[in-house]
């Protein structure tokens, strides 16, 4: 597995403040009062663990030590429904194993840098966020949010102030049952805010799997700059993976199912992903309301300059298609994509959009808005593997196919390499397939 970059800075930043003591020990409470006792007087590199049960505490557990870990004696097997945690001005701090029922919260402030979020279950429904997170360096992982019916979200990436917060790294995490009827504000993820969409979150969102993400259109929303959102699974979800403001964000490699990509902003790469849906829309150009979007607003920013290249696209009707706000795509690159649709045009562009098409495979109906000089109609000859993905076979006209200079597409969808000239779609044709798409096994609280 890769390891992200913002776990790299988290790690730089923890050994640079943190000297784990020989003598570090476990301590074993039994009350939040005793945990609250133990806290207080805790020592870097000690590992404080509260005894199973359900906990009611008036007011949250206060943790004003760094280098600490915080930890349910068993994952799962001690529950808060009213109080939770309280993080003060600490560094390398990780919190494990918790269940946050009822009112029970957990945030990480601005200066709480370098905490890590790890084996917790966020269950039902919260006033605001299940879990919000304002530091930089912060680390959530291996967690479990479920069954929530009402607005807010799942996770929210915020910061102090006008600022983002840095360098997240979410991984591994499941996101399940989110079913919120309103319009909008049940989002699994919501990676900023519109007033800050312009500062460089620099967020890793990868290996996550989404189930029944019906809370919102989206199920991680992007409102920041400068992210990769990568080999995520999602799975019979409303929500899609929509860039809906910033810039220069990559998408890549993420496996959707019933779902799809939606983007607005400009400087975006989406390439390698896999979207096989039973209806129309696998990829949708967003429309703008304004042609760029200032600081401030909360308008659709027109998509400019957005690369849609080596993707594995199976749908009905229009697989690849554009909203139709007064601002149109401008700039944009549809390129050596494996497009199979049933009917009519696979491809729908407002008039008025400026796309680059070169190198794309379609099947299964027509160019539709995709001038003739931009494809070739001709089987692509998937087929489905033992793990359910559509990929090329042997004499794939796929195969060794692709067009135009995209230096940084060097690996598909399964991380093997791409050499010579690449193949169109997401997966550069090899016997040996690897990439299988995540179940709750991989995921979450229990996983490895």
């Amino acid at each position: 597995m890769i390891r992200s970059l913002a776990a790299v800075g988290a790690a730089a930043l923890l050994s640079s403040i943190v000297t784990v003591p020989a003598h570090a020990a476990v301590v074993s409470v039994a009350s939040t009062a005793s945990l609250q006792a133990a806290l207080d007087t805790a020592r870097a590199g000690q590992r404080i663990v509260l005894a199973e049960g359900r906990y009611t505490a008036d007011h949250p557990v206060k943790i004003t030590k760094s280098g600490i870990t915080v930890a349910a004696r068993t994952v799962g097997g001690t529950a808060f429904t009213r109080g939770g945690f309280e993080l003060g001005a600490v560094r390398g701090v990780t919190i494990e194993g918790f269940v946050f029922d009822g009112t029970s919260t957990l945030s990480v402030p601005a200066e709480a840098q370098a905490t890590r979020i790890t084996r917790n279950t966020y269950s039902g429904n919260k006033d605001g966020a299940s879990l919000s997170v304002s530091a930089d360096d912060v680390e959530i992982d291996h967690n479990t949010f479920q069954n929530r019916n009402n607005e807010g979200v799942y996770l929210q990436i915020t910061g102090p102030g006008s600022e983002i917060a840095k360098r997240s790294w979410i991984h591994h995490n499941y996101f399940y049952n989110h079913q919120f009827s309103g319009a909008n504000g049940g989002e699994s993820i919501r990676l900023g805010y519109s007033h800050k969409q312009s500062k460089s979150a620099n967020a890793i969102i990868e290996y996550n799997l989404f189930e029944k993400a019906d809370g919102d259109a989206e199920a991680i929303s992007v409102k920041s700059s400068d992210n990769t959102i990568r080999f995520n699974t999602i799975r019979n979800s409303k929500g899609y993976i929509v860039l809906r403001h910033g810039n220069r964000s990559t998408v890549e490699g993420n496996l959707l199912f019933n779902s799809g990509i939606r983007f607005h902003g400009n400087d975006h790469k989406v390439f390698n992903n896999y979207v096989e849906n039973t209806k129309d829309r696998a990829i949708v150009f967003g429309s703008g309301s304004e042609a760029d979007s200032g600081p401030t607003s909360t308008g659709h920013d027109r998509p400019d300059r957005v690369t849609v290249a080596f993707n594995t696209l199976v749908g009905t009707g229009a697989v690849v298609d554009s909203d139709g706000g007064n601002f149109k795509a401008k700039d944009c690159v549809l390129a050596n994509n494996v497009i199979r649709g049933s009917s009519g045009g696979v491809v729908s562009m407002h008039s008025g959009s400026t796309v680059k098409y070169e190198g794309n495979v379609i099947w299964g109906g027509t160019g539709g808005a995709m001038p003739s000089s931009g494809y070739k109609s001709v089987d692509p000859k998937l087929v489905k593997d033992a793990n359910g993905l559509f990929r090329l076979s042997s004499g794939s006209p796929a195969i060794n196919a692709s067009v135009g200079s995209y230096s940084y597409v060097t690996r598909d969808f399964d991380l093997q390499a791409r050499s010579g000239t690449r193949d169109v779609g997401a997966d550069e044709y090899n016997s040996a397939a690897v990439r299988k798409p995540l179940t709750k096994a991989d995921v979450g609280v229990s996983a490895p």
